[in-house]
């Protein structure tokens, strides 16, 4: 049997004088479900594009089982790729699809009936055209077209977009159960309380490069300060002034990688108000994200309120 950790060491792909991902290293192992996260074009979909062929390296090496994925014989027997659930002929039914595929990978066409019966796509609905698929409808195929070939890895990029609520909770009990039957999920999603939720290994990347990468608790886990101050711009100064590395953390407040006295002293010593003073409780995923990945963000983040414009008089309101 194929090993089944998915392994990048070093992986650069440039495109003209852009480098789209940069020296990218990590691994996702089995039995483990691995959150690949990132702003959009961090270099998520071009890493996973080159662990399963698509695209070439410039250097390093992606590697599933120690093997580059065109030197895995039959792949789809062993990795199950879902990188666009628009990427399927909307001509032809989602059962045609599958048979297809089956074809091409050796299956039986019972194990298309089974995926189809799996993703809730037998009946009436694997007769109908993926044309008349609604996105939802596409992603379920998607998947079953992963799981087709009974797979020991999975590597789906925004395998929940355009699911609705009922499922995402369907999918994140499918990935769960296969990683607990020993499989490897690797996952790349910007519905970071999903990632939250069902991921046990997270890497972060941004601007091509991991940023961040370890287990869930170990990433989530944050010791220093809250503070929310009345004045904002005069804690920060306070903090600097102090030695006191501090993060913005939402609505004026800070994480500051110190005690509580000691922020209370160079808040004291400043003259500065505070709102809010305590011990810092555990990051969630979406407050760490945002802070590792605000240099690659379209929308900065904020620091404290934005101000209301001035009213021009005589003009419209």
């Amino acid at each position: 049997m194929m090993a089944r950790v998915i392994t990048l060491e070093n992986v650069t792909r440039r495109y003209g004088s852009f480098t789209a991902v940069d020296r990218v290293s990590f691994t996702a192992k089995p039995g483990l479900v691995t959150g690949f996260l990132g702003p959009n074009g961090a270099g998520k979909s071009t890493s996973m594009r080159i662990m399963v062929g698509l695209t070439s390296a410039d250097e390093g090496r992606a590697l599933i089982g120690g093997h580059a994925y065109a030197d895995i014989p039959n792949p789809s027997r062993h990795v199950g790729v879902l990188l666009d659930a628009s990427a399927q002929h909307a001509g032809r039914t989602g059962r045609e699809i599958l048979r297809l595929s089956a074809d091409t990978m050796g299956v039986g066409k019972e194990r298309v009936e089974a995926m189809l019966a799996l993703v809730g796509l037998d009946g009436v609905e694997a007769k109908r055209r993926v044309r008349n698929y609604s996105l939802g409808m596409r992603q379920r195929l998607g998947i079953a077209n992963a799981l087709l070939g009974d797979p020991s890895v999975l590597v789906l990029d925004e395998p929940v977009n355009g699911l609705d609520p009922a499922g995402i909770h369907w999918m994140r009990g499918l990935l769960r159960s296969f990683a607990a039957g020993g499989g490897t999920v690797l996952l790349s999603s910007h519905l970071l309380h999903e990632v939250e939720m069902i991921a046990d290994e997270m890497v972060l990347i941004g601007r091509g490069r991991i940023v961040a990468q370890g287990s869930k608790a170990e990433l989530l886990q944050t010791k220093g300060t809250y503070v929310k101050p009345l004045e904002t711009g005069a804690l920060a100064q306070a903090l600097a002034a102090a030695g006191i590395a501090a993060l913005p953390s939402g609505d004026g407040a800070f994480r500051a990688e110190a005690d509580p006295v000691d922020v209370g002293r160079a808040a004291a010593a400043a003259g500065v108000v505070l709102v809010e003073l305590r011990p810092a409780e555990g990051a969630g995923l979406e407050e760490m994200f945002l802070q590792l990945t605000a240099d690659d963000a379209r929308e900065p983040l904020q620091t404290s309120a934005p101000q209301a414009p001035t009213a021009t008089p005589g003009a419209p309101r």
